[in-house]
This record gives structure tokens, sequence and C-alpha cells, in this order.
């Protein structure tokens, strides 16, 4: 992993222009570990991800349903998007699957370290979201950490 940036995302627009980006980047294989607090914005850039890689529809939380599947097509890649705030041990990913759905798709994590975390991963980029402040109103601030993957493609 290379040494971690931010990036400012002053207001939705702004999230969802680097949502694209991101989903532009992407290839089977990859994951995209979403963390932050309750509020954080992890959902938002994930379906400003979404969006981007061609999904139309609504993209609800995954928090009852822990993992929610997108296919290729109408996306241009597969994802996973999984949420697993629920998971009270690391263990309960691997009972619920995750490989399976993972296989040849890119794997959107919100809240990855009750997973047991993907860092380890070549392919992993990890973004911290944060509120920017009340000057900012619905900013956010992003810190990004690359995998040695994504250092060719960094968004």
């Amino acid at each position: 992993m290379s040494a971690p940036y931010t990036k400012v995302l002053p207001d939705l627009e702004a999230t969802a222009e680097w949502g694209a980006k991101i989903a532009d980047a992407l290839r089977p294989g990859d994951v995209v570990e979403l963390k932050g607090g309750l509020g954080a914005g992890k959902t938002t850039l994930a379906r400003a991800i979404l969006g981007a890689l061609g999904h139309a529809g609504e993209v609800p939380s995954p928090t009852f349903t822990i993992i929610e599947t997108y296919d290729a097509p109408p996306l241009r890649v597969p994802v996973a998007h999984a949420d697993f705030y629920r998971l009270e041990d690391p263990s309960e990913a691997l009972e619920l699957g995750l490989d399976d759905y993972r296989e040849d798709a890119v794997l959107l994590a919100e809240w990855p370290d009750h997973a047991g975390g993907f860092a380890h991963e070549a392919g992993c980029l990890t973004i911290v979201l944060e509120s920017a402040g009340e000057s900012m109103g619905e900013g956010r601030v992003a810190t990004v950490k690359p995998g040695r993957d994504w250092l060719e493609r960094l968004p």
C-alpha cells in the first residue's frame, strides 16, 4: 500500500464526479473499502460508483441484506455491494459465501473491518470518509489509501 492522500468532496456533485472516476478505474477483483462513522457518506459514494458503472435503478443500502449484487451487463463489471456493519465476527463473511460473490466482480465494502478487512489485497482501494465540518455543509473529506494495483490508476 502506498502513502495515503486526501480528497476534499465539497458537495454531492463532487462526490458523484469522484465516484465516476473510481468507477472508470475499476476492474474485476478490486475491492473498495468504504470506512467512516454512521452518516459519513459511504453508501452515497457506493451509489455514485454503481451509477457510473451503468446502474440506473435505486441502490438500497445493504445494511439488512448484507450483500446486494449487480450484474454485468448492464454494469460494465459485476459488483457485490456489502455492508458488514451487522457482522459480529469476520468468520461470518465466509459463512455468507463472500468469496462466491467476489468471483470476477468488484466488491464495494462498507464497514470492511467487521469482515476482517481487505487492505492487505493489492487490488484494494481504502477510502475513509468524514465530515468536512460545518463550514462545508454536506462536504466530506476522503483519506485514500491505494493498494499496489491502484498506483497506476488512481482517480
